[in-house]
């Protein structure tokens, strides 16, 4: 295996965000189910998303420093292997106290997953195929909801809840074994590079200079780039967090679905967002190529994102029926992955070696941040159906746009000389 290694390395990283998916999603799936028998509602799942997402903003920060530290193999092993152990054990949970403690420990574990692919991303593909990798990447993050949901149905139908927290913990030990065969280690270091590829990464652009400067966290935040990276994934991530976290309860309490309809029609505008992670990338690349800088096409792209989430988020205020709700919120998706996929690619277009990671995983917390947020309003603002907050993520969304052209304002990479006060546009 001599060319395309980097290619084998990303796809297996999408791999592993499918795995991640399907585990986080179960609960969601079976929440109608499970919330009968432990005499739980939609307060106490909110709850348990809470404690989901708070430990998920501590990960993703740990995470990210612990990739800078470790190194990516091992980093993404300790992470797979703790949010395995931490889904299976949910089959062995009697009630909503067990639940949090488990579904915190799958926050923390899960998170390391994102700060992990940025900084495969940043090793690995040279700043033009990089928007295209994140959507290899982060696609894998929309076919592991496609497939959560009829899967985690299917079991449940066969098997009951409780073995099918223990099947789905299975996958990321099954994970392990081509990753820890593959990944040898660094573009530098791994003995299955060829020359050429090697040469390929290391290059870019000619007109883009490859980011070098990588400073401490302290230094890293007086630099407004990292802000404008922190408030777009704030604002943003909330959306998606919105439908991967809330959808099946939305159509069981709106259109009255039981397990077995939220399997047949919840995987439905996840394939909105795989084409969105794979067309914004591609879009973004192709920017490039045509002599755009990396990071103008970069701003463009998650324009475009922001401008095609808007106007469906207020037309889903008023969707009628399940099939043109799910067909609304996957255009929904599939704008946030065009943005999202450009977004996340940033850090490594603004700084370069051991700051890339940590950047990732701040505005990794900053976006579980503003999730818990919406997450705390849902219960409240939907006591008469759905439509305040899917209003609320509507409003939210230009903010995201206007972080990254307010406060983002350069064409090159950070230098060591920029500072808060000294960027320019």
């Amino acid at each position: 295996m001599k060319q395309g290694l980097r290619w084998w390395i990303i796809g297996l990283v999408a791999v592993a965000t499918v795995i991640n998916y399907i585990d986080r999603n179960a609960l969601a799936v079976m929440w109608p189910a499970i919330s009968k028998e432990i005499g739980a509602d939609k307060s106490d799942y909110a709850l348990l998303v809470t404690f989901f997402m708070l430990a998920y903003a501590c990960g993703q920060t740990i995470f990210g420093r612990l990739f800078d530290v470790i190194g990516t193999r091992l980093g993404f092993t300790l992470s797979i292997l703790g949010w395995s152990v931490s889904i299976a054990l949910h089959s062995v949970a009697r009630g909503l106290g067990t639940f949090g403690v488990l579904r915190a420990a799958l926050g923390i574990s899960e998170a390391g997953n994102w700060p992990g692919a940025v900084k495969v991303n940043a090793l690995w593909f040279p700043s033009q195929e990089r928007a295209l990798a994140q959507g290899i990447f982060n696609s894998g993050a929309a076919i592991g909801a496609i497939i959560a949901a009829p899967l985690v149905a299917l079991l449940f139908g066969q098997v009951g809840w409780r073995a099918t927290f223990l099947l789905v913990g299975l996958l990321g030990g099954l994970w392990l074994l081509p990753w820890l065969w593959l990944y040898r280690g660094d573009p530098g270091a791994h003995p299955w590079l060829s020359e050429a590829e090697r040469k390929h990464i290391a290059g870019g652009p000619a007109e883009d200079a490859p980011a070098n400067y990588a400073p401490p966290v302290r230094t890293l935040l007086r630099h407004r780039q990292s802000w404008a990276i922190i408030a777009a994934r704030f604002f943003l991530d909330p959306v998606w967090w919105l439908f991967v976290s809330w959808l099946p309860i939305y159509l069981a309490e709106t259109f009255d679905f039981d397990v077995q309809k939220i399997g047949l029609f919840a995987w439905v505008p996840f394939v909105g967002a795989m084409l969105g992670s794979l067309g914004g990338g591609w879009l973004a690349g192709q920017l490039i190529r045509r002599g755009w800088p990396v990071l103008a096409a970069r701003k463009a792209v998650i324009t475009l994102g922001g401008a095609i989430m808007l106007p469906a988020l207020l037309l889903t205020v008023g969707a009628a029926t399940p099939l043109y709700a799910v067909l609304l919120i996957a255009v929904i998706l599939f704008g946030f992955q065009v943005a999202i996929n450009n977004i996340q690619t940033l850090p490594s277009d603004y700084f370069g070696g051991g700051a890339v990671g940590s950047l990732a995983g701040i505005s990794g917390s900053a976006a579980v941040a503003g999730t818990l947020i919406t997450t705390w309003l849902v219960p409240v603002m939907t006591r008469h159906g759905y439509a305040p907050i899917f209003v609320l993520a509507a409003a939210i969304v230009p903010l995201s746009v206007l972080a990254i052209w307010m406060l983002g304002g350069r064409t090159a990479p950070v230098a060591a000389s920029d500072s808060m006060k000294g960027n320019k546009a």
